[in-house]
This record gives structure tokens, sequence and C-alpha cells, in this order.
């Protein structure tokens, strides 16, 4: 399979690694030095596009992809208030687009586990919730897009909150999310229930890119041969 990267910072090449290693051929890499270099890609030229760059870039390089009918890959997040827009797009196009906030099989395991914790807690009312994520320092956006997808599932199971806030104290109807920045961490969520008598505690640490950049891959051999918007529940249970 021809892959071409959008994004060529340390994602990028831990993507380009693992596909190598997959047998996969890497025919283009753009990234802020050679962003012209952009204009080479066509169905022709890369099977699939995977799209890991930065939050100001996404939205370009997505309507770029779909205009042309490519299949992409897209793990970049803090530009989602242009999704509906993309996919949209993409249905117009006839393209491709698979997006994820997260590629470790592990988180996503995590993001189930979260919701039916989520889902048993709601009767309980005695217990607030509390979420936490800590990343690296040249991580852009707050909260990650993994953040924003566990608050996203305790939203979906709680009737009596009504959305989240970053870095906020929170009103009873708010799930609140802790963001922190620091060092080398790949990514580390925490989810908390806390009473006046105990705490119930799920906690995902990521050691590494390399099981972000796998599930990337997997995604973009899953695509390849497929029309439509799709995510990781799709490749997961299909």
């Amino acid at each position: 399979m021809k892959i071409a990267l959008l994004g060529y910072g340390k994602m990028g090449k831990a993507i380009e690694a693992i596909a190598l290693e997959r047998g996969h051929e890497v025919v283009l890499r753009v990234d802020v030095s050679n962003a012209e270099d952009r204009e080479k890609l066509s169905k022709e030229t890369a099977d699939v596009v995977i799209e890991f760059s930065s939050p100001h870039a996404a939205a370009g390089n997505l309507r770029f992809c779909m205009e042309k009918g490519l299949k992409v890959v897209c793990g970049t997040t803090g530009w989602l208030q242009h999704k509906q827009e993309i996919e949209e797009l993409c249905r117009a196009r006839k393209a491709s687009f698979f997006y994820a906030s997260n590629y470790s099989i592990g988180v996503n395991l995590f993001f189930h586990l979260n919701k039916v914790l989520a889902r048993l807690m709601a009767p309980q009312k005695q217990y607030a919730v509390y979420t936490a994520e800590i990343h690296h320092t040249e991580k852009l956006d707050a909260p990650s897009g993994t953040a924003i997808t566990l608050a996203e599932g305790i939203l979906e199971n709680r009737t009596d909150k009504a959305s989240w806030v970053n870095n906020l104290l929170a009103r009873p109807d708010e799930v609140p999310i802790w963001s922190s920045r620091e060092g080398k961490v790949p990514g580390t969520h925490t989810i908390k229930y806390i009473s006046d008598v105990d705490e119930i505690e799920i906690k995902h640490t990521a050691y590494s890119r390399t099981g972000f950049a796998l599930g990337a891959v997997l995604a973009a051999e899953w695509l390849s041969d497929k029309t439509g918007v799709f995510g990781m529940e799709d490749m997961l249970t299909t």
C-alpha cells in the first residue's frame, strides 16, 4: 500500500516506521518545511493519506484531500468544529474519512469501559465524577481529543450532566476535565468517582507512541477498500 503522510513530526515518524515494518511504502512526507508538496497528492500517488499535523492545519488538509476524493486517516485533534463540514464533503466527493481522537487499541477499550462505568454510576448520586489528563509539553491542544471523548462518553450515560469544562470548577451539571502538560508523557487519562466514604478509579497510561502509530496504520489498511465516514468502533466491530 502506498501511504502519504501529512504531518511528519514525532507521530508521523512513528507511523512511518510501523508502516515500513508492515511492508507498506511511504511515498510522500509533507510538513511545514515542504507544505507545497501537498499538491502532489492524488489517487494515483497514494492509496491512503495519514494526517497527523496540527490543530490549525488539519481542517485545510482534510478539505484538500476530500475535494480530491482521497482516503484519509486523521488523528489530529483540536479542529473538530469543522468535523461535520469535512464529513459532508467526504460523502459528496465519494472520498473516505476515518477519524479517531486516539488510535491506541487499549484506549479504545478504555473508552468502552468508561461508558459502562458511567452507566453503572449514574444512579449513585453520592459520587462526584472527575477526569484528568496528562500529556507532553509539545501537545498544543487542551483538553486532548481523548479526554473530550471520555467526557462525552460520560455525558452519553448521565442525564444529570449537560456538558464538560476544562480546568474550571464544575457546576453540578458539568463534567470537569483537568489538563496538565509535563515532560515527555505520551498520555495518561484518569476517571474518578469520589464519595465521602470511598473512591473508584480507572486509568489508562501510554508508555510510548507505538500503540497510537500501529492503530493508525491498521486503520489505513482497513480503510483501503472502503468509501464513506468511519471511526475506530467501525474497525473494531467489523
